[in-house]
């Protein structure tokens, strides 16, 4: 089981990689001014985690569980949604390029995020960025240059295998949840409605967080929004357990894996129906 999750991640990456070209995610970067940046490195990175930590507060969670949601807060980019975004409407190259950005980010952000936070609780923790940018070079960037590089020298395998890796992918990453949430079944049963409640309100203020940004225009803004919401929950779950020693973090992890998924599907929802009434307003 502990090569099931990266194996899925690893294959989904690189057909990700397969539909995009170098120029495309460069270009995208290109299109945003610098204040659009510092936006969104607040939105992505600040916002979320301080949005963890007041939730956490405001409705008395546990230790384990304001560790578990925060760890989730300050660790973005997901690496299993980019491929579905094109046929929701949204900019899958926009998407690609916000992953690549917040994976680079990371090693930079994620250290001084966590290590305010743990002063605020009378702990010095530091996470070293070298350590980080491993686990972000093997788990998404060098999956993603892989499948980036097959395409540009064999266009036509690379089409034709693209659909496979990401169904193989999808399967591994399915059979993989269900799994931990069977072993899981006793531990999800002691959480308190405060949890769900808690990553629900988390979800949705990281696509909040986005939307209200004043710069970039309309389509990049709602692709980042739902991108924002999809959290690095694997990344969160290691990053717990190696340096907060969190113990119990898992099934308020869990809860976010669960409940993420149903708050960007809404979302999607959404965006389809205000598309569908701006359309009928213009005819």
């Amino acid at each position: 089981m502990q090569f099931l999750l990266p194996g899925a991640v690893f294959l989904l990456m690189m057909s990700v990689g397969m539909s995009l070209r170098l120029t495309q995610v460069v270009a995208q970067w290109r299109k945003l001014d610098w204040l659009t940046w510092v936006g969104l490195a607040a939105a992505t990175f600040i916002i979320p985690s301080a949005l963890a930590l007041l939730l956490a507060n405001l409705l008395g969670l546990t230790r384990p569980e304001t560790a578990g949601l925060f760890m989730v807060g300050v660790a973005p980019g997901a690496p299993l949604l980019t491929r579905n975004l094109a046929r929701k409407g949204f900019d899958m190259h926009m998407a690609a390029s916000y992953q690549v950005w917040a994976a680079l980010m990371v090693p930079v952000m994620v250290p001084v995020l966590v290590a305010i936070a743990g002063k605020l609780y009378g702990r010095d923790i530091w996470i070293p960025p070298l350590e980080l940018l491993q686990q972000i070079a093997l788990k998404q960037l060098l999956p993603l240059a892989a499948g980036m590089v097959i395409a540009w020298f064999a266009p036509k395998m690379s089409h034709r295998s693209q659909p496979a890796l990401n169904v193989v992918g999808n399967i591994l990453f399915t059979v993989m949840i269900a799994v931990v949430l069977f072993k899981m079944g006793p531990s999800l049963k002691t959480i308190t409605p405060l949890v769900p409640l808690a990553t629900s309100l988390l979800a949705v203020g990281s696509i909040a967080a986005i939307l209200l940004l004043r710069s970039g225009e309309s389509r990049t803004k709602e692709t980042f929004a739902i991108c924002n919401a999809n959290r690095h929950v694997g990344l969160a779950l290691l990053l717990a357990g190696r340096y907060l020693h969190g113990r119990n973090v898992l099934p308020t992890v869990a809860c976010y894996a669960l409940l993420a998924p149903l708050i960007m599907f809404a979302y999607v929802k959404w965006h389809a129906l205000q598309t569908t009434v701006a359309a009928d307003h213009a005819r």
